[in-house]
């Protein structure tokens, strides 16, 4: 999606050091923060949203559980809060699907 700004990321069109990247995924802090910790997991292939999603997306969706499991302990979070959140519909502002991270304390309702 030539106007889609987490593919711009992705393609390094717009500057973003990321925490963690793969063949398949990219994760960076989300420039608003809910909470403490709050990064983004993206795939790097463009699917608009949870709709999109197949069977052919298992092995993506596994990465994604594995890399949050993993920042889950970088970040110490293991003992405490924290949120994996899909949106979909009206509340997925940026149409490419994506996770959010949340952890520690929340600096407003998500």
């Amino acid at each position: 999606m030539d106007q889609c700004i987490f593919c711009k990321i992705i393609n390094k069109e717009i500057p973003k050091e990321f925490d963690y990247e793969s063949d398949h995924i990219v994760v960076f802090p989300d420039i608003n923060p809910s909470a403490d910790v709050h990064l983004l997991i993206v795939p790097k292939k463009h699917i608009s949203g949870m709709g999109q999603l197949g069977r052919e997306h298992g092995d993506l969706l596994i990465e994604v559980y594995e890399v949050v499991n993993k920042l889950v302990l970088e970040n110490n979070l293991r003992e405490d809060l924290y949120r994996v959140v899909v949106n979909g519909g009206k509340a997925q502002h940026i149409p490419h699907l994506h996770f959010h991270l949340l952890g520690g304390q929340w600096k407003k309702y998500v």
